[in-house]
């Protein structure tokens, strides 16, 4: 695994013309933009944070994309239980 990524760093920084750090450091910042994205929505959903906030910190259009997957979801849920 570790060989894979520090292949795959190569070729990007390779192809992008970019040091290996530069390659690293925009790994790890879209990363914890997503980590923290799910975070805030995970506590949304689960009720430990408040709408506006959730979207002052992702968007209103996660937060909404969120809202759709988990009626989605219980909808499903609802209809397995009822079949």
């Amino acid at each position: 695994m570790a060989a894979e990524i520090s292949d795959r760093v190569r070729a990007i920084a390779k192809a992008r013309d970019l040091p290996e750090s530069e390659v690293f450091e925009r790994a790890l910042e879209r990363g914890l933009e997503e980590l923290w994205e799910d975070l805030v929505l995970a506590q949304y959903l689960d009720g430990e944070l408040d709408r506006e906030d959730a979207i002052e910190h992702v968007g209103r259009t996660k937060v909404e994309r969120a809202e759709r997957e988990r009626a989605a979801v219980e909808e499903d849920v609802d209809w397995g239980l009822n079949a």
